[in-house]
């Protein structure tokens, strides 16, 4: 499963994290980024019905993975797996909810932020490791520093990741990167305007290193 779940971000090395106000704002903001060629779609778990969304969206975007982020417990993650989540990512370091992974064959991505806390997760047997919030630390040149002793741990920065430097981050040694508000802008979402929303996601693909 590890293998699969790295070779899977290294093809499609962008995370698209919707946190949905409502279950239809959430289809439709995952169909927006699907159309635009986004594979993976994280369903934070404090969305609207999140447990329905993901559900939902495993029929309806067969070419996607779907799973879930903002997994604080044991409840949560037995939930979400039920509901049909194929990854789950948390805010932070947790053993239980690692080997609750283990267990069910699922890639846990822990949250962690310093070496310490990265070499930590790993070593309970993260699948990979979200460095959040990795701008407070210095963006992708705190990727790039990290390279050296820690190079052989998959690393996915969120929180300051934007469309104009996921590049940066990816080129920077990152395996993937995690998007939410700068894929899915409040006003945008309010407006209901998908078709910005999926011209956003094309533009950050294009972007990308090839």
């Amino acid at each position: 499963m590890l293998n699969t779940w790295l070779l899977k971000l290294q093809t499609f090395p962008v995370i698209a994290v919707i946190r949905a106000p409502n279950l239809e704002v959430g289809r439709k903001m995952a169909a927006s980024v699907a159309k635009a060629g986004i594979n993976l779609i994280e369903i934070t778990w404090n969305s609207a019905e999140a447990g329905n969304l993901i559900n939902k969206l495993r029929s309806e975007l067969p070419d996607c993975m779907i799973g879930t982020g903002t997994v604080l417990n044991i409840r949560d993650l037995n939930n979400a797996i039920a509901s049909g989540a194929e990854y789950v990512f948390t805010p932070h370091v947790d053993a239980e909810l690692i080997h609750t992974g283990i267990e069910q064959n699922i890639p846990i991505n822990l949250g962690a932020l310093t070496p310490t806390e990265i070499v930590s997760a790993w070593n309970l047997g993260a699948s990979g490791v979200k460095v959040f919030p990795v701008q407070s630390m210095g963006g992708a040149n705190y990727i790039q520093s990290l390279q050296g002793p820690l190079g052989h741990i998959p690393l996915i920065p969120t929180g300051g990741v934007t469309l104009e430097n996921a590049g940066d981050f990816l080129l920077s040694g990152a395996i993937a990167v995690g998007l939410s508000g700068e894929l899915f802008p409040k006003a945008l979402v309010e407006k209901g305007n998908w078709d910005a929303i999926a011209q956003n996601a094309k533009t950050l693909l294009q972007s990308l290193p090839k």
